[in-house]
């Protein structure tokens, strides 16, 4: 059973959430009566690189369409929507959050793909699916608030079909030390449970998953941030972004983030593995 108290949804929980968003698409000339889902890439998607990264990674991946696609820790179904828009996946989303998956959905059905996708509330280390469902398993920053990588990794592998495929971007702990807090995944180590990029390797290995790709995308990630800080310094922060599920304390998560990459105390990894 799900526990609406659990530190991690009240992280990333808020109640007015989708009244914020709607705000900032109008306050940004957004036409809500004609919202398209790339409209919506500056706030939906939550993590480094925001949906250049996404991209990226589908690109990576392979994916083709009409296949079922699992989005872990989906937060507020941006990878979703860009996976059944773009690439005609029959894409569902899980979430701890309530609010998330509350969000998710009435954004979908804003842009138009109410019908094409699916968002849940569940948990990641306890998929309510049967076995091989999905040709694709995705997961974008969703593991550093998972203390139990074996569980959470195993159930990914679980749910695959054979021949199936994980997709992750995600961060991991680096060598330079104890990351600095708060960021946007946790507002302190409370609730952050990084791991190595070896250790994960090692267990994604231990469950039969063969790599195709493992990327270090750190490097890419700081410049982005850099040139996120720049153009916040210039003009300010945009009506619409990913700031706005942060909340106040955006500006000093970012500047965490950014600090932790240059000094090596988290690293950015993008991957994609099969399995037998």
């Amino acid at each position: 059973m799900l526990n609406e108290d659990d530190p991690v949804t009240r992280h990333y929980g808020g109640e007015a959430l989708l009244t914020t968003i709607v705000d900032a698409l109008a306050s940004s000339g957004r036409d809500l009566q004609r919202l398209r889902p790339a409209d919506l890439a500056p706030v939906d998607a939550f993590h480094m690189r925001g949906r250049e990264a996404t991209t990226e990674l589908a690109g990576c991946a392979g994916f083709a369409r009409g296949k079922r696609v699992l989005d872990v820790g989906c937060g507020i179904g941006g990878s979703v929507r860009y996976l059944a828009h773009e690439h005609g996946c029959r894409a569902i989303g899980i979430d701890l959050t309530p609010d998330f998956v509350t969000t998710a959905r009435a954004l979908a059905a804003l842009v138009g793909l109410g019908d094409a996708v699916r968002f849940l509330v569940g948990r990641a280390t306890a998929l309510p699916f049967a076995d091989g469902t999905f040709a694709n398993v995705w997961t974008e920053h969703v593991q550093m608030n998972v203390a139990d990588k074996a569980r959470f990794y195993a159930e990914a592998a679980r749910v695959l079909a054979p021949g199936g495929r994980l997709v992750f971007h995600d961060v991991f702990e680096g060598p330079g030390g104890v990351p600095h807090y708060p960021v946007p995944w946790a507002a302190d180590a409370s609730i952050s449970f990084l791991a190595t990029p070896q250790r994960v390797r090692a267990l994604l290995g231990d469950l039969g998953l063969r790599v195709l790709v493992w990327e270090d995308r750190s490097e890419r990630s700081l410049a982005w941030f850099e040139a996120v800080a720049a153009k916040h310094r210039a003009a300010g922060p945009p009506a619409l972004g990913v700031h706005l599920l942060m909340g106040p304390t955006a500006p000093i998560r970012f500047a965490n983030v950014t600090r932790n990459l240059r000094e090596g105390r988290v690293v950015v990894i993008q991957a994609v593995l099969e399995k037998h």
